[in-house]
């Protein structure tokens, strides 16, 4: 969901309530609930966030659009992100000269360039970012954490 303040990350699993809020001025993130997201918001399905990145005009956040499932790793799906949409923190771009127009023009082109290339794979279950024998020689406990605490 995009508010002129805020862009709001709504988890698609059954039951979830958390909504991760993106502040677009202070760029803070913080987690709140889906009753809080405005009704006025503009909302669009992603399949994740690869990040952010700060250019000449300021930060933005890269959104996967379009995902391809390639495979499975013990029944854990694998996709490849195949489209993404860059999303501007800031509302206006009146703050820039022309010169620093025309250079973040370049910046996100080169950025689009990068997120054309094939490799950009991920699993909201599955931890790829370890070698499967690494992760057979990690203990209970790195085993039972969450993605995101690893």
């Amino acid at each position: 969901h995009v508010t002129p303040e805020k862009f709001y990350v709504e988890a698609c699993d059954d039951g979830a309530d958390d909504v991760l809020a993106i502040d677009r001025v202070s760029t803070e993130v913080t987690l709140t609930v889906k009753k809080d997201v405005p009704p006025s918001a503009v909302t669009r399905p992603i399949f994740g966030i690869l990040g952010t990145i700060r250019l000449v005009a300021g930060t933005y956040l890269i959104v996967i659009t379009k995902k391809k499932k390639v495979g499975e790793i013990f029944s854990h799906a694998i996709w490849k992100a195949t489209d993404f949409d860059i999303l501007s923190y800031k509302k206006t771009m009146l703050h820039l000269t022309d010169i620093q127009l025309q250079d973040n023009k370049v910046f996100l082109s080169m950025l689009n360039h990068v997120l054309s290339v094939d490799g950009f794979y991920f699993s909201t279950t599955y931890d790829l970012t370890h070698t499967l024998q690494r992760l057979a020689n990690t203990s209970p406990e790195f085993q039972e954490m969450s993605l995101l605490e690893r």
